[in-house]
């Protein structure tokens, strides 16, 4: 069993949310299902993620996050703000 490297305790949830890659890009929708205070788990059909994006929560505060890991459509981001 592979051990839980996380900071922090993470919160399973399915909430709507925009992914922006860069500074004039349109946002785009995505699906959070899991959020932490260092992260967020993405579901969201684009075929390249780039290493650095932005999240915008349903709360509309905007997150700058670090592609952590992919597989599929699925990826984990670690916030760097």
């Amino acid at each position: 069993m592979l051990a839980n490297r996380r900071k922090s305790e993470r919160r399973l949830c399915r909430r709507v949310a925009k992914i922006q890659f860069g500074t004039g890009s349109l946002p785009r929708d995505c699906m959070i299902t899991d959020i932490s205070a260092g992260g967020v788990k993405v579901i969201a059909d684009y075929p390249d993620i780039p290493p650095e994006f932005t999240i915008i929560l349903s709360t509309g505060d905007p997150r700058q996050c670090r592609l952590a890991w992919r597989i599929g459509c699925e990826f984990g981001a670690q916030f760097v703000d």
